[in-house]
């Protein structure tokens, strides 16, 4: 009966700023809390924070007495100085927020509260944990922590010879010096004796405080009504009761603090990590985990060895183009397209119904020379070796994950992680664990749980199809725009104005149809980003790696539809559904289907590449750096920040740029969409991991520029992996194996250049003597009888180039005249078996080297598995000898006391 009390109050309570924390039922908590709204003015037995004035030292890092560490803010404004607000909802903010910091007292955080000295509406209150709290939480956390210094011999590096080379792209270590390494321990306060403990300011470093106090302010609550609480700070920053909850930088980036305590760890990274000036250098990874905590080192160190197996990548690509560069003058094919005697003389069909001529083939001459660059046999080779090099990539990843996994203590981060406050919330049903057998709460039955999945599916499909139907509508309006466009627009050789005369029929339709889907493509971005979200809090994930892993696979789906459409368009539909002049496709039964341009569907797929990577790249570089630092500038500005007064540390971080939770996100789902890139389609681009690797050492600067200097400090937070990435880019691996074979076998041109040179340009089919590309062009172009043109196309019969009793279109058929007139001939059939072959071949060749690699190479390396049970084995034996160190001084001293007392028993008494 309780149980349903407890459900109707939840589905009674009214949702408000529920993004992040949510309600619970009131369970046996201590605290001081708000009962109703009623009698508020009633109530003085609130704890407040003490009160201080800034006293002039704008790098500290501490209260005012000097002793204790800052190692949280909280920003609020204060509503007895607001002018607009209503006197009602001020009080009822102030009256939460007096609440909450009581309950943090209670709890037995300090606080201490400092009025700014800009805004004088401004109040910053000052979070402390002392020892008994963060050794309290740790314990609760299941946080690691030093119990001895790591005695392991650190294997040499296998480019021991080059120190000499490699030492100029390390990180100085009289600068940045090297992390002592320890063996570790989940924290445990009845075993305090045993942890590397020297001293105790220093024992939790200002990420681990940080992090600790974040866990107790995500769980605090503030208010209770109809039996159910508040909680958490992210509710109450979002309901505006708070302005800012962040953990302070230590330092200016652009100089070292004057305390001599602080260890200067911003400025190192700027000076040795951010500056534009060490963009060559190595990356040091323990400095950026340990300020910033394992999420972020994590996301540098998997950027940082996806740039460097990239330079492999460019390297081989750079030599398959020029390759392709230097032959292309050999190219047989080209030759004939660019002869006035051959390519002159062949006169094509007109490629559309209305306003479409008749057009000559050497007109594609110059397009037919820049894809002998690209579709040539160092293309195959590039392929074939770029579905090897991401299988290599990703096996080594897991290799250099792992190892990090051991240095950095979250080899067991699952077992440690905590369940989110928005699930414990939620958890009011009661259950049987079927392995302890004891009772527990989880938020909704497996009823619920199948009903909640469905929808979300459902949801998730419904915006993919939108996405694909938007897709599609483009195609329809770039097919029917342009009848309309030729109607109004005068031909480019009829007009001396500059503007009409490169504003043509294909240029209007091409310009406008980029418009309307950059605009649908933004437009559905923002939409879908914000029902992500919805769906990913009404799944419910239990921990927040459940909960970023779901939202990056509902992300990733919509985000891949969205960039690739247009790719996978071009590549594989554009011009392979058109039928032939007599017989032309039409989508809807009106709109004739697209072919492709003259110098062939392969070569537009490389343009659109060439755009879509370059100049979304330098978009997002230059976005990056400029949008934080004119939002910094403005906000500067604005709040009157630029004043000679001397302001506190945790006043100018506050008017940095707040990094959301989904910071982090775009930052991997723009390098994952940039690996799609450089993967699925790199058949037809061999430059795409040149410019990924370009693109890739300005970002690792850029992203570390901004959070370095524009951005304030991130909670820190743990990560074993990359999450729901490392699937992701597996199955692009996968297909990306696909993709390419197809790209080969059905948009370049390769495969029927070798089925002509091998068997149609020799007898039976051809009349050549030796092997040859001559004739190539003549064999694979079909002959069109103008009288057989439809209703629809004879208007375009009268054209510049005289009339012409047959033309010539892309495709194998037999000529007029011919028995079977129009219908595939035999060439088309054995460069469909050809293709197929291929693709069979080269997916099987590449899938049984990928299984291969990945077979041969282990996730963990021998020697971190050699650690790891090292590290495990002397923690065991650690404890466990300390353990008995204790019990037998116990016993030692049960017995002494035995041993007197016996003794005085037996001893006979003096009279």
């Amino acid at each position: 009966m309780q149980m349903m009390t407890w459900d109707v109050l939840l589905e009674m309570e009214p949702e408000e700023d529920d993004d992040e924390d949510g309600d619970i039922v009131l369970g046996n908590l201590e605290q001081t809390i708000v009962p109703t709204f009623g009698n508020l003015e009633s109530q003085h037995n609130f704890r407040t924070p003490e009160t201080a004035e800034f006293n002039g030292k704008s790098d500290a890092l501490y209260f005012n007495d000097g002793q204790r560490r800052i190692d949280f803010v909280l920003v609020y404004e204060d509503e007895r100085r607001k002018e607009t607000n209503k006197k009602g909802s001020n009080v009822k903010q102030r009256r939460k927020r007096q609440a909450y910091e009581s309950n943090l007292i209670c709890d037995g955080l300090k606080l201490e509260a400092t009025r700014s000295v800009v805004d004088d509406k401004l109040v910053f209150v000052k979070v402390h944990a002392p020892w008994e709290v963060l050794c309290t939480y740790a314990e609760i956390m299941h946080i690691k922590l030093p119990l001895k210094p790591n005695d392991l011999k650190t294997r040499s590096s296998a480019f021991g010879n080059f120190n000499w080379f490699t030492k100029f792209f390390q990180v100085d270590e009289n600068i940045i010096k090297p992390e002592q390494e320890f063996f570790t321990a989940p924290f445990e306060k009845n075993r305090m004796n045993d942890f590397y403990i020297q001293d105790r300011d220093t024992f939790f470093n200002p990420a681990t405080r940080s992090r600790i106090v974040y866990f107790i302010l995500s769980r605090v609550s503030y208010e209770v009504k109809d039996n159910v609480k508040k909680f958490g700070i992210n509710r109450l920053v979002n309901s505006g009761i708070y302005k800012a909850a962040f953990p302070l930088h230590d330092c200016h980036f652009s100089w070292p603090s004057q305390d001599v305590s602080c260890p200067n760890e911003r400025y190192l990274l700027y000076r040795e990590w951010a500056h534009p000036r060490s963009f060559y250098k190595k990356q040091p990874l323990d400095l950026i985990r340990k300020y910033y905590g394992e999420k972020i080192g994590i996301y540098f160190a998997w950027l940082g060895y996806y740039t460097k197996m990239l330079l492999l990548a460019a390297v081989v690509g750079v030599a398959c183009f020029l390759y392709g560069y230097i032959n292309q003058d050999n190219c047989t094919w080209s030759k004939e397209v660019c002869d006035p005697r051959i390519g002159g003389e062949i006169i094509m069909c007109p490629q559309c119904d209305k306003g479409c001529p008749f057009w000559r083939l050497n007109i594609t001459c110059e397009s037919s020379k820049k894809l002998c660059i690209f579709d040539s046999f160092g293309t195959l080779v590039f392929a074939v070796f770029m579905g090897i090099w991401v299988t290599l990539f990703l096996e080594f990843w897991k290799r250099r994950q792992a190892e990090l996994e051991y240095e950095w203590d979250t080899v067991e981060l699952q077992q440690e992680e905590q369940p989110r406050p928005e699930y414990e919330a939620r958890c009011t049903h009661v259950v049987i664990n079927e392995i302890t057998q004891e009772e527990e709460r989880i938020p909704f039955t497996a009823f619920g749980k199948c009903i909640r999945m469905t929808v979300c599916a459902s949801a998730v499909l419904f915006w993919v199809l939108l996405i694909i139907a938007s897709v599609i509508g483009i195609i329809v309006y770039r097919l029917s725009v342009f009848i309309v466009f030729y109607a109004k627009l005068p031909k480019a050789s009829n007009t001396t104005d500059p503007i009409q005369k490169y504003l043509t029929p294909q240029t209007a339709t091409t310009i406008t149809a980029s418009i309307i889907s950059f605009i649908i493509i933004v437009i559905l971005n923002m939409m879908y980003e914000k029902v992500a979200i919805m769906i990913t809090n009404f799944e419910l994930p239990r921990t927040q790696t459940d909960y970023e892993n779901s939202l990056t696979m509902k992300m990733f789906l919509f985000q891949f539809v969205n960039y690739y459409s247009s790719c996978f368009y071009i590549a594989f539909f554009k011009g392979k559904f058109v039928g032939y002049p007599g017989d032309p496709v039409y989508w809807l039964g009106k709109y004739r289907n697209e072919e492709c341009d003259p110098g062939g569907c392969l070569f537009e797929l490389t343009t659109q590449l060439t755009i879509i990577m370059g100049g979304k790249s330098i978009w997002n570089n230059i976005l990056e750096v400029v949008f934080p630092w004119v939002m910094n500038i403005c906000r500067l500005y604005f709040t009157a920040s630029s004043t000679e007064k001397k302001t506190p540390r945790w006043e100018q971080d506050y008017h940095l740029q707040l990094m959301g939770k989904l910071g982090l996100f775009y930052e991997y789902l723009e390098m994952i969409i940039q690996f799609g890139f450089v993967t699925l389609f790199v058949a037809s681009f061999p430059l795409a991991p040149l410019l990924a690797l370009v693109n890739n050492i300005l970002e690792i600067r850029v992203d570390a520029w901004k959070m370095t200097t524009q951005y304030r400090r991130m909670v820190p937070e743990k990560a074993q992996d990359i999450g729901a990435w490392q699937p992701i880019m597996q199955g692009i691996a996968i297909l990306a194996v696909v993709t390419n074979a197809m790209i080969i076998a059905f948009t370049s041109d390769m495969i029927p250049r070798l089925v002509y040179y091998w068997s149609f340009s020799v007898p039976p089919y051809g009349n050549h003597t030796d092997y040859t590309m001559k004739g190539y062009i003549n064999n694979t172009l079909s002959i069109f009888n103008t009288s057989d043109f439809t209703e629809r196309s004879r208007e375009n019969l009268d054209s510049d180039l005289g009339d012409h009793t047959t033309c010539r279109y892309r495709d194998f058929r037999y000529p007029p005249g011919h028995p079977q007139q129009y219908k595939h001939n035999i060439y088309y059939w054995h460069v469909i078996a050809a293709k197929l072959a291929f693709i069979i071949v080269m997916e099987h060749l590449i899938y049984s080297v990928k299984f291969f690699i990945s077979y041969a190479i282990p996730d963990v390396s021998k020697s971190t598995k050699s650690k790891i049970k090292r590290e495990k084995y002397l923690t065991q034996k650690l404890l466990h000898e300390n353990h008995l160190k204790d019990m037998t001084k116990s016993f030692g001293v049960i017995a002494e006391r035995m041993g007197e007392v016996i003794d005085n028993n037996l001893r006979p008494k003096v009279e």
